[in-house]
């Protein structure tokens, strides 16, 4: 069963109404499977005549920012084939890491540990800082590390350049858990954009500044998408969240800010039968073939809706 969301189009006070033509497409937060996902689906919808890629504003976090960036530089055929036809590789960490060859923590570890700075946080800031001094302690920023993640990063990307379309990348500020977005006015390159982006564990280096996940934000941060007629949302983790409804942090209450603002938006998540490559299973690479064809199905299925939508 296909997930999707629709939302109405309405006129506000600011002039925002449904024959505003401008188009956003928002790449959520997923991990590994995710990112395949993401393209999967941009593929199906491509190969069905309908190419989403081109929308006036693209906003990518984390898993999210990977995609947009590699949907700036190849078309989203081009990737599918790409990640159906890799060979997964376990990711590894610079030789001599004090970690030791293995970089990534197991997801489960990582997650309760984010679970419990969630708990101990009073809000959403809060829960920023925390996470931003928690990144801090294991102090990665200059080591080995930060070349080996950055040489990741660049090796996925087709092209190094921004896109001349805007493309908004999110991340928050390690020291203070400010949000922060990087474009191509930002004066970083697109590979550092997309390194702080997906810095879910050790903090990323930019000139004198660490940034983490842009996920810490919000999963999808598509309320950076306010002012534009049409909004499409890719969410691998379904809109869920971690953090408690209260703090706003979940899809629907992005939804409802760019609703009321006069957007028409439209969700897509993994249908059921792939569920379970998601979540606890974000990093499994052996998962990105099947993530991304499940995408590409999804895709398929709903590009006539989606281009009456779209046009």
């Amino acid at each position: 069963m296909n997930h999707l969301l629709r939302c109405n189009s309405v006129t506000t006070p600011d002039g925002i109404s449904e024959h505003n033509s401008r188009t956003a497409l928002v790449l959520g937060g997923g991990g590994s499977t995710g990112n395949a996902w993401l393209i999967g689906v941009a593929a199906g919808l491509f190969d069905a005549g309908l190419d989403v890629t081109t929308a006036d504003l693209t906003i990518g976090t984390s898993a999210g920012s990977t995609a947009a960036a590699q949907m700036a530089g190849a078309t989203p055929t081009d990737l599918l084939v790409a990640t159906v036809a890799a060979v997964p590789q376990q990711l590894t960490g610079p030789v001599g890491s004090d970690r030791g060859r293995v970089l990534l923590r197991p997801v489960a570890d990582h997650m309760e540990k984010i679970r419990k700075i969630i708990a101990s946080a009073e809000n959403a800031t809060d829960m920023r800082r925390r996470m931003g001094a928690a990144a801090l302690y294991l102090d990665a920023a200059s080591d080995s590390w930060q070349t080996w993640w950055r040489a990741t990063v660049a090796s996925r990307l087709p092209s190094p350049h921004w896109p001349k379309r805007a493309l908004l990348i999110t991340a928050v500020e390690a020291h203070t858990g400010e949000p922060v977005v990087f474009d191509r006015h930002s004066g970083v390159d697109l590979a550092d954009a997309v390194a702080a982006s997906c810095a879910s564990g050790r903090p990323y280096g930019i000139g004198g500044n660490r940034y983490i996940d842009g996920g810490y934000r919000r999963n999808e941060n598509a309320d950076l998408a306010a002012g534009y007629g049409r909004v499409l949302v890719l969410s691998p983790f379904g809109g869920r969240a971690l953090q408690p409804k209260d703090w706003g942090m979940q899809l629907s209450a992005q939804v409802d800010e760019l609703r009321a603002g006069g957007s028409r938006v439209e969700t897509i998540f993994p249908d059921s039968d792939s569920e379970h490559m998601f979540g606890a299973n974000a990093m499994d690479l052996s998962l990105r073939p099947p993530a991304a064809r499940a995408g590409y199905n999804q895709g398929r299925a709903l590009a006539e809706h989606l281009t009456k939508f779209w046009r």
